[in-house]
């Protein structure tokens, strides 16, 4: 496929969205780069570029400068724009069944570095009391930890657990050892979770704590844990860099005929 046809076929950039026009732009080009689209091709130069995305030429070159800050795209000279894909280091990735056991979970915690924001006894909100069960304005734990893996961040993950269990780990434990564990050290045992994944962009705090960009797309994980008894212990709210994890599954195809349907397999967990 010529270049010029791969960027005619991505939706023009929207002036209404609440993302930057450049980082529209940037984060279309860096999906590209990454997919192979521009191997030994050069990229198309600015005015090409901004036709095709239905922008001005100073709006593709601050998305231009973005993949040259990030190492993803040099210039030639006499040349022109060539893309330079990374290496992607997924020979070893850590992995976790998520359709097992929560100790997987554990594992995966095992395998990543972890610093706390904020941690507090707060007074649950009617979200969060809805999530745990509990009366609004009963006494949680909240605590907020940026989780990375290999040196570079991953996640920003927000957890509310009851105070009764809370009461029995602060910051030092919630950085060295996964929360999981602290619980069922406070004498819970863990039954299983329920989890829910969507997308989301990135505010200004959360791009800071990531690296990432303001208006980035994120993964937007939110999980209820509750014990053995089927009572809630642990909600959290996560936000993972998509191009540092994804979820991966395996399809079967069950039933017979019009019936037949796909069904999950497994479920994976990898962090990039």
């Amino acid at each position: 496929m010529k270049a010029d046809a791969v960027h005619r076929a991505a939706a023009l950039a929207d002036p209404a969205s609440i993302v930057p026009l450049y980082h529209q732009v940037y984060a279309v080009l860096r999906e590209q780069i990454l997919e192979g689209r521009f191997d030994g091709t050069p990229i198309p130069g600015e005015t090409t570029l901004a036709a095709d995305f239905g922008v001005a030429r100073v709006t593709v070159r601050r998305a231009m400068q973005q993949l040259a800050a990030e190492g993803l795209v040099a210039r030639e000279r006499g040349r022109g724009t060539f893309a330079r894909r990374p290496q992607r280091r997924r020979a070893r990735p850590a992995k976790a069944d998520l359709s097992g056991l929560l100790e997987n979970l554990v594992s995966m915690g095992l395998k990543t570095d972890v610093r706390v924001l904020d941690l507090a006894t707060v007074g649950a909100t009617e979200e969060v009391a809805a999530e745990l069960s509990v009366a609004p304005g009963a006494l949680v734990q909240k605590a907020v930890r940026v989780r990375s893996y290999e040196g570079e961040p991953l996640s920003h993950i927000t957890t509310f657990v009851p105070d009764e269990i809370a009461r029995h780990f602060g910051a030092k434990e919630l950085s060295t050892v996964p929360i999981l564990t602290l619980i069922e050290r406070a004498g819970t045992r863990i039954g299983g979770a329920r989890q829910r994944v969507s997308a989301t962009l990135a505010d200004a705090a959360v791009s800071r704590h990531l690296a990432v960009p303001v208006g980035s797309a994120l993964l937007s994980v939110t999980r209820r844990v509750v014990d053995a008894r089927g009572r809630p212990v642990q909600w959290l709210r996560g936000l993972y860099r998509p191009d540092r994890y994804e979820y991966e599954m395996e399809l079967t195809r069950v039933g017979r005929d019009s019936a037949r349907v796909w069904v999950d397999k497994t479920l994976s967990a990898h962090f990039k």
